[in-house]
């Protein structure tokens, strides 16, 4: 009788074993799928962020965002002033970048045409370049000392809201 009840104890022991071990398993698939709910609702979603304007309006009024008012609005005239000139010159670099595209897909290749391309795109971009620099220059001209130092602090790299400290 002794040797039969402790075969039975040793059998409650591994039966124990068994359960703790299923049990811990079983918390841990819960768990883990636990924190991927919450991960899911709580996190926040990826944003899917809409194309940069790159027309010189949309660069000028980003800038111009960031002024005082008063400045904001003596860049604004500028612009209003020279937009056909610039939004020409905007056109010609897109137009040469095309030029560019079209070299690619020729058949056959040309190297030489391809590098004159790239040549005349750096020239119209150096262009628009120059006279959105100007533009910026001549506004800042008739600026108050605060709108200038805002201009100074300006990146387009940097959110606007970072530069209101």
């Amino acid at each position: 009788m002794i040797a039969t009840s402790s075969m039975l104890q040793g059998e409650d022991r591994n039966t124990r074993w068994i359960a703790l071990v299923s049990l811990a398993v079983n918390l841990f698939f819960i768990g883990t799928a636990g924190a991927l709910i919450v991960r899911h609702y709580w996190t926040p979603s990826v944003m899917v962020s809409a194309p940069i304007d790159r027309s010189a309006g949309a660069r000028i009024e980003r800038i111009a965002a960031t002024l005082p008012s008063s400045d904001a609005e003596i860049m604004r005239a500028e612009f209003r002033a020279k937009a056909a000139t610039l939004d020409a010159a905007r056109t010609d670099f897109e137009r040469a970048v095309d030029r560019i595209r079209e070299t690619f897909r020729a058949e056959p290749y040309n190297e030489a045409a391809t590098r004159v391309a790239m040549s005349e795109a750096r020239v119209t971009k150096l262009r628009f370049d120059e006279l959105l620099q100007d533009l910026i220059a001549s506004s800042a001209a008739k600026m108050s000392v605060p709108g200038r130092a805002k201009l100074a602090e300006y990146s387009p790299t940097r959110p606007a809201s970072s530069l209101s400290r």
